[in-house]
């Protein structure tokens, strides 16, 4: 969440930078004022509970000298009770504070661009070049399902619409990919493996940004009077290692490639890409999470932008980079790169991987700190997440931009070795 301190001091610039998002952020203006009020009860408890130890003080000095002191007990006990009511109405703000800090996203990054869809997003670069196909290309859809490797009838069948079934070297391709995603983020770029839980707690969820905003995107685990969801992004898992965690500083920055199924409605995108699975309920994925100190998270973002796309490069599928403009930024994130690759059944560029920095925004949330030495106070980390790749949509670069005439796939050659074969027929 965003530093109360700070919107106080730059209440102006902190609505007009949240403006850049689309909506209207002017109710920090009362957010202000409740904390103003806060402060003068605070300060007035203070006050009170100064005359009680003066009053209690001298209770004791005039009960040794053998003086009655009933009426002074009485201002004291009344001391007690005002005290009381100005506490409740203290907790009655923080409460209301610590609501409105939690619908209000994170503060764009001063060199984001100012846009508010999609289309004002701002192309980097490319790298690649999308093949010609002399022939007429079929959508992944088509091919897996001639080739048997995508069942969507019967995934319908057991569970509903945004399902699959990978069959035979479909499964064997996704498997393929975790591996290889995994292998080279572990063995090549650093990150420590995590395999975390796939449900997770209300305090998980509050602490990345996914409640209150996305509650209705998410699944609930009924069981008893727990409170638990179905995992919506290894970030969430992941970065909750260190909830409520001081961590030395010199063991920054810590990289973990984190692999998940993740789990999301996805009520707010009904109609959208209904076919095939580049928007399904449950889906696999490798995600890149790091924890850095302030100073250095921008430079760790670009690495993690480039571990990202090294994926995109051994497999040799084209893609382009862009910057997302504040509109279309996550909730949560200061910065966000997305990176799109090319699919040739679409015949466009789709998201297939965001490399965003939250800065200190879910640190907060968290309570995340470090130290930079014993002696130092403790600061907020910053706290980084990638995808290292998504792997159906993986998949699917895969399908269209390998297929052959016949409606076979050729294996990409790094993933030889796991698939144990070079095509898929």
């Amino acid at each position: 969440m965003l530093d109360i301190k700070w919107i106080r001091d730059n209440l102006d610039e902190a609505i007009k930078r949240l403006n850049t998002r689309g909506k209207d952020f002017s109710y920090l203006k009362e957010l202000v004022n409740q904390d103003d009020k806060r402060r003068e009860l605070i300060a007035e408890v203070e006050q009170l509970k100064n005359k009680r130890n003066v009053d209690s003080k001298k209770i004791g000095e005039l009960a040794r000298a053998k003086v009655d002191t009933t009426e002074l007990k009485e201002e004291v006990r009344q001391i007690g009770d005002q005290i009381k009511v100005l506490d409740d109405q203290i907790a009655i703000l923080d409460e209301q504070i610590r609501e409105t800090l939690l619908i209000t996203p994170n503060l764009p990054n001063d060199f984001v661009p100012v846009g508010l869809t999609d289309k004002e997003n701002v192309e980097l670069y490319k790298w690649g070049t999308p093949k010609q196909f002399y022939f007429k290309v079929k959508d992944h859809t088509e091919l897996g399902e001639a080739l048997g490797i995508l069942d969507f009838e019967r995934a319908a069948k057991i569970s509903g619409p945004r399902f699959v079934v990978d069959k035979g070297l479909g499964a064997r391709l996704e498997r393929a990919l975790i591996q290889f995603m995994m292998d080279t983020h572990s063995e090549d770029h650093g990150y420590t493996e995590i395999i975390p839980p796939y449900i997770v707690n209300e305090a998980s969820m509050y602490a990345t940004g996914q409640f209150p905003k996305f509650r209705e995107d998410s699944y609930q685990v009924i069981s008893g009077d727990g409170a638990w969801y179905l995992n919506p992004t290894a970030e969430v898992p992941t970065i909750n290692l260190h909830r409520d965690e001081i961590i030395e500083g010199d063991q920054l920055p810590i990289k973990y490639v984190s692999y998940t199924t993740a789990f999301r409605s996805e009520a707010g995108s009904a109609g959208r890409d209904t076919k095939g699975i580049l928007r399904q309920h449950q889906f696999n994925k490798v995600e890149l999470i790091k924890f850095t100190q302030p100073e250095q998270s921008y430079k760790e973002l670009d690495y993690m932008l480039k571990n990202s796309e090294k994926i995109l490069q051994l497999l040799k599928l084209p893609y382009r980079v862009v910057t997302l403009c504040s509109g279309d930024m996550g909730f949560a994130m200061a910065k966000t790169y997305d990176i799109e690759v090319w699919l040739p059944g679409q015949n466009t560029y789709r998201e297939i991987g965001s490399i965003s920095n939250a800065e200190d925004y879910q640190a907060r949330r968290a309570n995340i700190r470090f130290k930079r030495n014993k002696e130092s106070k403790t600061e907020y980390v910053h706290t980084l997440n990638g995808s290292g790749l998504a792997i159906g949509r993986t998949m699917i670069a895969i399908m269209e931009n390998y297929q052959n005439e016949d409606g076979s796939i050729t294996i990409p050659d790094v993933l030889v070795q796991y698939m144990h074969t070079t095509i898929i027929k």
